[in-house]
């Protein structure tokens, strides 16, 4: 239904926009890419395409309260669409990790029957939080992990994953390299 001006010259009157973006990109140098967004208490996966269609390829899993991702050093003079979907999720206490030499291996029971797939997080000693460290298909019971070095007394948990809504693709063009 076509908006009437007259109600349009209103509301612009009156003082209504439209909302800002919820999920931007800007080009903080000519190679460097900041995305943002606000807090929403979920974990976010950031996506990144060099054409609206894709294909899409994950840049990262981050932790709930990180509202950016940098994305440097990019390919000069070309376009970026970026993307980003919230994730959810009960944490499990049902994880069993085995380490073997540099290896940890963890098992765990599928209790849940609608999952995306499932996400071990990380606590590195020292460290506040909890980081994604690796991603799984959907009802799977186990994924092995190579330790790397200060990481041989963290602590793990693992959550049953489940996505929102993904957000409006937004894009930069890179510049000229200085």
């Amino acid at each position: 239904m076509p908006v009437k001006p007259l109600v349009l010259v209103a509301l612009l009157a009156a003082g209504c926009s439209a909302a800002a973006p919820s999920f931007t990109a800007t080009l903080t140098t000519p190679t460097d890419v900041v995305l943002s967004w606000p807090d929403d208490d979920a974990g976010h996966r950031v996506e990144y395409a060099n054409d609206p269609a894709g294909p899409w390829t994950t840049l990262r899993f981050l932790p709930a309260h990180t509202t950016s991702y940098h994305h440097p050093d990019l390919i000069p003079e070309t376009p970026f669409y970026y993307r980003e979907q919230p994730f959810t999720g009960p944490v499990s206490t049902d994880l069993h990790p085995v380490v073997s030499g540099g290896t940890v291996t963890f098992t765990w029971a599928d209790r849940s029957s609608d999952e995306a797939g499932f996400l071990l997080e990380i606590r590195r000693p020292g460290a506040p939080d909890f980081d994604p460290v690796e991603v799984t298909d959907p009802n799977v019971t186990t994924c092995a992990l190579s330790l790397l070095p200060g990481e041989e007394n963290s602590a793990y948990r693992l959550r049953a994953l489940h996505y929102g809504p993904l957000s409006p693709v937004v894009h930069q063009t890179t510049g000229k390299e200085r």
